[in-house]
């Protein structure tokens, strides 16, 4: 999707629930910025969750859009910001679910590597690695 010294590069924006199973992707070209995906990913958060999202979601934008569904951003505020938020380290561990969601599509080679070059075809077999996630997740949990 986006052009680097490297080549094509893509970024893959996931939204995952507390076990680690997506909920929602999206693709970005690798120069775009991640916050303006944010509220797309975020657009049907329920009242009470927290949202656990790493620096590159720290916008205005994003912590008043997650107030204004009277949920919680825990977000860990960038160096160059002025104001401060409320933080936990201890819910922010719990970030890890979204880590190991991207080290499972790793395992998948193809899509490691990206052999596919359009987009909507690359997104189509994330999709397919993300179906076969919660199928096994739930395999596990009536076994």
């Amino acid at each position: 999707m986006g052009r680097s010294r490297g080549g094509l590069t893509t970024k893959i924006h996931a939204m995952v629930d507390a076990d680690g199973r997506p909920l929602r992707m999206e693709l970005t070209a690798g120069q775009a910025a991640d916050a303006p995906v944010a509220e797309k990913l975020i657009s049907d958060i329920e009242p009470g969750t927290t949202l656990l999202a790493d620096k590159a979601y720290d916008t205005d934008a994003i912590r008043a859009f997650v107030k204004g569904r009277k949920a919680w951003a825990n977000i860990p505020t960038k160096i160059n910001r002025k104001q401060s938020f409320s933080f936990s380290r201890w819910v922010y561990r719990q970030r890890n679910q979204v880590e190991r969601f991207f080290n499972r599509i790793k395992h998948m080679r193809g899509l490691a590597t990206r052999y596919d070059r359009r987009p909507d075809n690359y997104l189509a077999a994330l999709k397919l690695v993300a179906t076969r996630i919660w199928i096994n997740s739930v395999c596990e949990s009536t076994s």
